[in-house]
């Protein structure tokens, strides 16, 4: 096990690295929105060079991401959205890679912890965190427990719908009131449970409507209270409210403070009382997640 995970492991609980809260995708065939995400208040931005560009346009994006300024001392991460595996696109990708600076590599279309397995040696000897996108095929909800202790370069998963939907051939993802399928519901919930086996960071999928800012608060609060810890984003108006939602309160942060010192005053007990509450071990696991979201 990564000796980061061991430790937090040991702490009693999972450490995901760095807290990206906002994901946001951006088509890398186009300077003019690249330099906008790149002022935006992203956590991450995603310069894709999957499915936002057409099969015609690949090599004018790889040039125009060798293109890119040199990174100040502030400003998102920079990761790039290869094409899938297998394809003759991918490789050209990695050939890309070899040259740019960036922080990491999301891989659409994973369908097992193999893939991020055998991207990370493609990759070598330079070892880049990867975010795996694992929802995307039908063959991916099967293999979403091989993410364990695949490989030490996966950082992230993510889940989408979209591709899903298409490959198993829907005319609909979603129900007669508005709410995703059961299918998708199911993909989601997966990857939460993958993630978090995996000891990754787990990444909510986008919300589609960026004008609908109410439904993506209501879908980003959602999404964190489950579990999540950042969301995918396909517009920089989206990437205030993502980062909102996934920020912790300062109601959450003083709770979380109080609990973590009782049980540091009372280190052998099971279960203590804060402010007339009880509270066990799975709150104090809980609280110090809070507090590691804060850092």
């Amino acid at each position: 096990m990564h000796p980061l995970r061991a430790a937090a492991e040991e702490a009693g609980m999972i450490d995901c690295g760095p807290a990206r809260r906002s994901w946001l995708f951006v088509p890398a065939d186009s300077n003019k929105k690249m330099m906008k995400a790149l002022a935006s208040e992203a956590d991450a931005v995603i310069f894709d060079l999957e499915d936002s560009v057409a099969l015609s346009q690949k090599a004018t994006a790889r040039e125009l991401l060798g293109l890119l300024p040199d990174r100040g001392e502030s400003g998102p991460q920079r990761w790039v959205r290869i094409n899938p595996i297998g394809t003759d696109a991918h490789r050209h990708d990695l050939e890309l890679l070899e040259e740019l600076d960036v922080d990491g590599v999301v891989l659409p279309k994973a369908e097992c912890g193999d893939d991020v397995a055998d991207l990370a040696a493609a990759l070598a000897p330079r070892s880049l965190p990867i975010h795996a996108i694992v929802t995307e095929t039908a063959k991916s909800l099967f293999g979403l427990l091989s993410y364990n202790d695949c490989c030490s370069s996966l950082a992230a998963m993510s889940w989408g719908a979209e591709d899903l939907s298409a490959a198993l051939g829907a005319s609909s993802k979603y129900e007669a009131g508005g709410e995703l399928a059961f299918t998708y519901r199911m993909a989601r919930s997966m990857c939460l449970a993958g993630a978090v086996a995996a000891e990754v960071q787990p990444v909510d999928g986008v919300f589609a409507d960026f004008r609908d800012e109410p439904g993506l608060v209501a879908e980003a609060r959602a999404a964190a209270s489950e579990g999540f810890t950042g969301k995918l984003a396909i517009h920089p108006d989206q990437v205030g409210p993502i980062n909102a939602a996934f920020t912790p309160s300062a109601e959450e942060v003083a709770h979380a403070q109080e609990v973590v010192a009782a049980f540091e005053a009372e280190p052998d007990a099971g279960v203590l009382s804060v402010h007339g509450k009880m509270v066990d071990r799975p709150h104090l696991i809980q609280a110090r997640r809070v507090l590691a979201r804060t850092r």
